[in-house]
């Protein structure tokens, strides 16, 4: 039985590297979370009636998902502005490796006591996977602890901007630079509502780091850019140098980077 995966992007610290190059001001080492995400898709087939798509996941959300212990956090993401306006988002957070198979089966027990009748469960299951095409891919993710945790209202739908970059891995950037302009320029902001960052434990794509940045609205993405500036502005004053500056932190990454744009489902948030 296919079973869909659910999604939140929560963040703490490795090296850009892989490898730990700080851990947080205590005396306790940093501990990696993992991060499983499923990229589907909205079913094509024009009879599919998603009046009941909430209420569906809903009920599993209520029923399996929230029930878990094993699973940290998890909520479900949709296109916003993103090449595939078909895009389902889906992540479960777990404290480690071995937990995302031991979840699969508390997932499975809770399952079968959610829906005791087997042909009650397969109804529902059949009715669930309507919603889908059959194509997806997963990934799997490493915390990074480069992360601002969201404040506000947390009940409402938000907007979460996803910058996904390649990095150059051959040891001519210094992640310190990075966590410089994390300390000095992405945490001085006042627009971000969040902030959070991972990469590539397994999956497509080796290189790939990723930020997210959340937001009330879409207005405000373009507002903390015009922000950005001015504080790295102030904390640079000399331009010769903030160039300097920005060229090193460059030489962490190929150059190459994705943007998207997601909005999330508050219902299905845990």
């Amino acid at each position: 039985m296919k079973t869909i995966a659910k999604l939140l992007v929560l963040v703490i610290l490795i090296s850009l590297s892989g490898n730990a190059i700080c851990q947080e001001e205590t005396d306790q080492p940093y501990k990696p979370v993992y991060i499983t995400m499923t990229t589907t898709h909205w079913s094509g087939n024009p009879d599919t009636d998603f009046s009941d798509w909430l209420d569906t996941e809903k009920e599993y959300f209520d029923k399996v998902t929230s029930k878990n212990d094993l699973i940290l956090s998890s909520g479900v993401y949709t296109h916003y502005f993103t090449p595939d306006n078909s895009e389902v988002v889906l992540v479960n957070v777990y404290k480690t490796w071995a937990d995302i198979e031991e979840a699969n089966e508390v997932n499975q027990k809770l399952i079968e006591e959610g829906w005791p009748d087997e042909d009650a469960r397969d109804a529902f299951f059949e009715k669930q996977a309507s919603y889908y095409a059959p194509d997806h891919n997963d990934e799997i993710y490493q915390s990074m602890n480069y992360m601002i945790p969201e404040t506000g209202d947390t009940s409402k739908s938000r907007i979460f901007y996803v910058r996904s970059s390649d990095l150059a891995m051959d040891g001519e950037g210094s992640p310190e630079k990075f966590r410089e302009y994390y300390e000095k320029v992405t945490k001085k902001s006042k627009k971000l509502k969040g902030y959070y960052t991972h990469r590539h434990l397994w999956g497509s794509n080796s290189r790939e780091m990723s930020e997210v940045f959340v937001f009330d609205n879409l207005g405000e993405i373009e507002e903390f850019f015009d922000e950005e500036g001015k504080i790295a502005e102030s904390v640079w004053e000399d331009e010769g140098e903030r160039t300097a500056f920005m060229e090193e932190m460059g030489k962490l990454f190929t150059g190459k980077h994705a943007d998207y744009v997601y909005r999330n489902v508050p219902e299905l948030m845990k």
